[in-house]
């Protein structure tokens, strides 16, 4: 037997084998937003609820998924590092996945770091010094950090950033790469969001642990990633100044911290009420006692009290976001 749901002009074909396969909630996206949703899911699932399956495919990838469509094959929720962006809605929209309800749930820092170990004092790196390290069409082609500044460590250029599907790579290419762009270094033409592919600047994956990882074993590396994984090993990594701030909770809330980005999740509406859980999973994630105990805790940057009521009107009353 089967049973059809309809949602305006969308049905969902659920068979009695669907929905037993289908009785947990399917979250896909951020890998910043990643270790936060587990510790939801964690948390509801030690309360009895079935736990949420999570994937960390980046934010780009997430979207996707979760733009594909609507019924038990897609996702339910996508975690997101940024904002959606209009071609990502326009997909949505195209695929029948027309009502969304857009959560911001916390702030986030993204780190400039490097190895505990190596001590070379305190680095304080402009956006203009990182963008002439990384870009591809800096005709100065540095291959030290020393070339750049001889007050910079006369070490060997080497960071790992993010891939093309994260968010945090869109985050830290709005924030650094095009504000720190030095237009008369760059060649005709060229791209001042273009890393370079000379071995400098390699390409992580969407596992922020390995960047930790990396930078850990390699001395003079640099990696790029979210504040939560920093002050999650400080033991192991720490982080450049940028433009003279340090990394901090109150600089990534009041946004004085130079490369400070809003984390979000998306939930589709066609699936509350037919997928379990996921209303309680929302509101397990966006409640008081989460944010302030243990998503804190774990590094998550909570929102301003404005913020959060809206937020919570968004939440509570369903709202579409667009």
């Amino acid at each position: 037997m089967k049973k059809i749901i309809c949602f305006l002009s969308t049905c969902l074909f659920l068979s009695s084998t669907s929905l037993i396969a289908r009785d947990y909630i399917s979250i896909v996206g951020s890998s910043t937003v990643y270790p936060f949703a587990t510790l939801v899911a964690e948390k509801l699932a030690s309360e009895g609820m079935k736990a949420p399956v999570i994937e960390s495919t980046g934010s780009g990838g997430g979207h996707k998924l979760f733009c594909a469509g609507i019924g038990v094959e897609h996702p339910d929720i996508t975690n997101s590092s940024r904002a959606q962006k209009d071609k990502e809605f326009q997909l949505c929209k195209e695929n029948g996945v027309t009502d969304i309800i857009e959560v911001r749930v916390g702030n986030d820092g993204i780190a400039f770091a490097y190895s505990a170990d190596y001590d070379y004092g305190d680095i304080n790196l402009t956006k203009e010094q990182i963008w002439q390290a990384m870009a591809k069409d800096n005709k100065n082609a540095p291959k030290t950090w020393s070339d750049i500044d001889a007050s910079l460590p006369n070490v060997e250029i080497s960071i790992m950033a993010p891939p093309p599907t994260s968010g945090t790579r869109d985050a830290f290419d709005s924030l650094v790469m095009k504000k720190g762009c030095v237009k008369e270094m760059l060649v005709a033409d060229g791209d001042c969001k273009k890393y370079r592919e000379d071995g400098h600047v390699i390409e992580g994956g969407e596992k922020d642990e390995l960047y930790v990882e990396h930078i850990s074993k390699e001395k003079g590396a640099f990696g790029i990633f979210g504040y939560s994984f920093l002050s999650n090993n400080t033991d192991k990594v720490k982080a450049s100044k940028i433009d003279g701030v340090e990394i901090s909770m109150e600089g990534i809330q009041d946004y004085s911290y130079p490369i400070a980005r809003p984390l979000f999740f998306y939930i589709k509406k066609a699936h509350i009420g037919v997928i379990p859980g996921i209303m309680e999973y929302v509101n397990e994630f966006v409640s008081e006692e989460a944010t302030e105990d243990y998503l804190l805790e774990a590094g998550l940057v909570e929102l301003s009290p404005s913020d959060r009521e809206t937020v919570l009107d968004a939440v509570n009353n369903q709202k579409n976001y667009k």
